[in-house]
């Protein structure tokens, strides 16, 4: 069923609401599954580092092969997902993941958990390009800021249950039986797509090189000379570095400045993601609102990532002390989350016809670029102690998503 044929239905026959719902629980389902994998090593990096004797930087290396493989693949994997459909792609992708899991409980040193980064990788790399296709054609126009919230809620789910899960199993029992209960909850995932695997077909689109209303000229590359899809990409490239901030240095910057412990530093990420898949549920419903008042969907990421940038650097001043500062940074969570379907929508609104899986496969790699170059650029301020600039940084970082996601705004309303 494709987007155009949901949008011909009639408003007195509407897609039943059971249809949509199964259709957003699945994919969500996926998405959760791909989050899980982005942490599919580094909850356990103390454990390889005691058992297999590597340094930080060794551990280190393994997630930036992971982002570098996962970003390459998820700007290529969107032709392939056009070209045979999202349905195929998708169970190949938590293949890949099966197979990681299976090679992590079975590895004996560096080589092996290589070997875990790169499976990951790959399967991580066509999520967007997958998800977004099956939503765009499968989710009626009126519930897919819903969908869209759901789908990053569920994302946001799949980041918080991965230690928890990876660590808990191996504090009762080792770290291979965790790898163990991994492949079993990816062959359980698979098994319940395949079953449900009607609801998940999507519709290739023929497209004539200049058909009236697909892509510009150029054949299947020719989306690349849309500035708008760029202004995409580097609204994900800045945004992504701000969670990379959050994720990687904000529990070491609130022991440095404000003596927190380990354990409430390490429940800080927790709670901006808890926050943050809060926020999705709001947004989905603020967008869905929005679209009926036609407010626009650049002015809601606007105004809400303008909020979290605020808020994080009312954080950096160090005013708030270390209760406050936790407090603040998850409501920044909450503020980045509201425009997650708002940001989703306004992609939406970008794609050209028929070319879904190549443009969210292009701009989503903007998130494994952020998360690859943050540590970087960050790691930098952090080994100088200079850690209030670290959390300003990433405001900063915010900011520049938001002129990014006005930016997109302004040209599909020219265009």
């Amino acid at each position: 069923m494709s987007t155009a044929t949901l949008g011909a239905l009639p408003p007195a026959n509407p897609v039943p609401l059971k249809q949509d719902a199964a259709v957003i629980g699945l994919v969500g389902l996926a998405h959760a599954c791909s989050h899980f994998s982005h942490l599919l090593l580094a909850p356990l990096f103390p454990v390889f580092i005691r058992d297999f004797g590597l340094s930080f930087a060794d551990v280190g290396l393994l997630m930036t092969v992971f982002f570098v493989i996962s970003g390459v693949g998820q700007a290529l994997s969107g032709f392939l997902v056009d070209r045979v459909g999202a349905r195929p792609v998708l169970f190949a992708a938590i293949g890949c993941f099966l197979l990681a899991a299976l090679a992590a409980s079975q590895a004996t040193g560096y080589g092996g958990l290589m070997l875990v980064a790169v499976l990951a990788g790959l399967g991580n790399a066509p999520f967007h390009p997958c998800d977004f296709t099956i939503l765009n054609q499968r989710v009626s126009p009126a519930r897919l800021g819903h969908a869209f919230s759901a789908h990053g809620l569920t994302g946001s789910l799949g980041w918080a249950l991965a230690p928890t899960f990876l660590v808990g199993i191996t504090a009762l029992s080792d770290w291979r039986t965790a790898y163990h209960a991994a492949a079993l909850l990816y062959v359980a995932v698979l098994a319940l797509l395949w079953w449900q695997r009607d609801k998940l077909l999507t519709e290739v689109v023929v497209r004539a090189p200049q058909a009236a209303g697909g892509p510009p000229a150029g054949g299947d590359l020719g989306f690349l000379r849309l500035p708008v899809v760029w202004w995409c990409f580097t609204f994900f490239l800045f945004s992504t570095m701000t969670l990379a901030v959050v994720q990687s240095f904000a529990p070491s910057v609130l022991q440095a400045l404000h003596g927190v412990s380990m354990q409430a530093a390490t429940l800080t990420v927790s709670a901006y993601m808890l926050c943050s898949a809060a926020g999705m549920f709001a947004g989905g419903f603020l967008i869905a609102h929005a679209q009926r008042r036609a407010l626009s969907s650049d002015t809601i990421v606007a105004w809400s990532m303008g909020a979290g940038a605020g808020l994080m650097l009312l954080c950096a001043t160090g005013w708030l002390g270390g209760t406050g500062t936790v407090v603040v940074l998850a409501l920044t969570g909450f503020a980045v989350g509201v425009a997650g379907p708002s940001r989703d929508m306004l992609i939406k609104r970008a794609t050209p016809k028929g070319a879904t899986g190549r443009v969210y496969g292009t701009v989503y790699s903007g998130l494994d670029v952020g998360f690859a170059i943050a540590p970087l650029v960050f790691g930098v301020l952090m080994d100088r102690g200079w850690y209030a600039a670290t959390i300003a940084g990433g405001a900063l970082a915010l900011l520049l998503a938001v002129v990014a996601a006005l930016g997109v705004g302004k040209r599909i309303a020219a265009s």
